[in-house]
């Protein structure tokens, strides 16, 4: 990026983020970064700044959700970084590469507790115990090598945080530029033939298959459809999965894992293959599997292989990469085919399990399925919609938004966070610019990070914002009414939000009915910055 002795620190963090095909940052500059940024302006990386970390954290997950690409946050020192710490534990919980760059104080004074400015007692092994891994590098060269070794490691293994400290004396110190950083790449792991022809004998001899789907599916959508046909097995997906397998193929069962009836029939499956996830409780909802046949488990993650099943259960793990694992399954299947003897074939097996988790959602959720019908009528099929921990999203977008493809819903499953929506959203747009983007959410989780709204119009992004207003933290003050709690803290007195909109750059409005969101949503998309549409939905 530069030549001579005068390049410094901060320049082998950029060229190794170049070379890594980082196109595009998120973050906001502060004392201990500014040579960061002064390479940053040198580069071919674009700099997207936010009004608060926090956003600049959910942004760099949207973006890498909707990209398929890693997203990078940049922050200062402590309190920069400590604010970007939610997001960065929401890209954990749902095994999403984020990577954050921070400076760190001087070599020498870790830990000296001298009233150093933005001074941590210890950063570095904070953001360890929260992230996959915090690495505290001691030069520009071992900078620009765990960047590059980052993004290697996402390449072939499971794809979480990382934090990246460089002292500000080696960002703003000279570097030597001896070796340019190199991009490069690690082999999965893959398991061996013998746990292979073990899942196949499983399979193989199954008369009622069932698939489930998580996260890990994202990058193996085709590997998964090759393997669901060649097997004619119904596929169910956890949230973090949905659309890992397109939900109008005649395979998919929907994003419906949480159900009781959806729980009934994968207990009921003579052989289950579990695919990348962790089956939690963020997924079952307290819920439990307990299926009655063998399970083949295919993790990248060996540790995951046994969690969160009854130890009675017979698994057959196997510790590699999905979509290759999957497309060494469909190999062999196919040197098997007509050795299975279904009681029903995969569509009908889909379809019923579909028919029955619409039906049960649809009557615990009507409303929340009403506004997404609503929204969802006037996008086309390549719309990506933003959610959060809210009712209109886990009630409703979850089980009544059909998905095509990963990262068409954008849901903090795992960490079940709030204030997501809106800066993930704005991620996601700029990753794909040509498609439409959506937020759909309730308001206490949106006043969580409304400031947004003033980086979308900065950006002049044409993005509706749906905000499904009870004035308040709905599902809060639904548990304490349950367990006879008098509600206390939940009722919170919401803005004008079309006023708020308007006061960002943007544009507002409010509906009176749920028949007219749709249009309310298609108006939106044609002005550019974001609009906030309000709908009351009672308390």
């Amino acid at each position: 990026m530069q030549d001579g002795a005068s390049n410094v620190g901060a320049d082998a963090v950029v060229s190794a983020l170049e070379v890594c095909g980082v196109e595009r940052v998120f973050g906001i500059p502060g004392t201990h970064n500014l040579e960061i940024y002064r390479s940053l302006s040198r580069s071919s990386i674009r700099h997207v700044v936010f009004r608060h970390e926090q956003g600049a954290g959910y942004a760099a997950d949207g973006h890498s959700r909707a990209s398929g690409r890693p997203g990078v946050v940049l922050t200062t020192t402590g309190p920069g970084l400590m604010n970007a710490t939610t997001a960065l534990a929401t890209a954990y919980a749902d095994s999403v590469p984020v990577l954050a760059l921070s400076p760190g104080v001087p070599i020498g004074l870790e830990g000296a507790d001298v009233g150093f400015l933005h001074e941590p007692k210890d950063q570095q092994g904070c953001m360890d115990r929260l992230v996959e891994r915090s690495v505290r590098v001691r030069d520009a060269d071992e900078a620009a090598d765990a960047i590059c070794e980052t993004f290697a490691r996402w390449s072939s293994g499971r794809p979480r945080p990382v934090h990246i400290e460089i002292p500000l004396d080696v960002l703003e110190g000279v570097w030597g530029a001896a070796a340019q950083p190199a991009a490069r790449t690690l082999a999965p792991p893959s398991p061996g033939p013998e746990q292979l022809a073990r899942a196949l004998e499983a399979m193989s001899t199954a008369s009622r298959p069932l698939i489930v789907a998580g996260g890990g599916c994202r990058a193996a959508s085709g590997a998964l459809r090759e393997l669901a046909e060649r097997w004619d097995a119904a596929v169910v997906t956890t949230v973090n999965g949905k659309g890992a397998l397109s939900e109008r193929h005649e395979l998919s069962a929907g994003a419906h894992l949480r159900l009781a009836s959806v729980r009934r029939a994968l207990d009921d499956a003579d052989c289950l293959l579990v695919v990348g996830s962790e089956l939690a409780d963020s997924d079952l909802w307290g819920g439990t599997l307990c299926p009655g046949g063998p399970v083949v488990r295919i993790d990248i993650d060996d540790a995951q292989l046994r969690k969160n099943l009854p130890e009675r259960c017979e698994v057959i793990s196997l510790h590699g990469d999905a979509r290759a694992v999957m497309e060494a399954l469909s190999a062999r299947l196919a040197a098997t085919a007509g050795v299975r003897r279904s009681v029903a074939d995969g569509a009908s097996q889909a379809a019923e399990i579909r028919d029955l988790a619409l039906a049960e959602a649809t009557e615990q959720d009507g409303l929340w399925r009403a506004i997404n019908d609503a929204v969802r009528a006037e996008l086309p099929r390549t719309a990506i919609v933003a959610g959060d921990s809210a009712q209109v999203s886990y009630y409703g977008t979850a089980h009544f938004w059909p998905a095509d493809e990963p990262g068409q819903f954008l849901y903090p499953t795992g960490y079940a966070t709030l204030g997501y929506g809106l800066p993930a959203a704005i991620g996601a747009k700029l990753a794909a610019p040509e498609r439409p983007v959506v937020v759909l959410v309730g308001d206490g989780g949106f006043m969580f990070t409304a400031s947004e709204l003033l980086t979308a119009a900065e950006l002049g992004l044409s993005l509706p914002i749906v905000v499904a207003n009870n004035r308040g933290f709905g599902e809060i003050r639904d548990q304490m009414r349950e367990r006879g709690i008098p509600p206390i803290g939940v009722d919170l007195l919401p803005p004008d939000f079309a006023l708020l909109a308007q006061a960002c750059g943007g544009s507002g409005r409010r509906v009176s009915d749920v028949n007219r969101l749709g249009a309310a949503v298609s108006e939106a998309l044609t002005v550019p910055g974001p609009t906030v549409i309000e709908l009351e939905v009672g308390s």
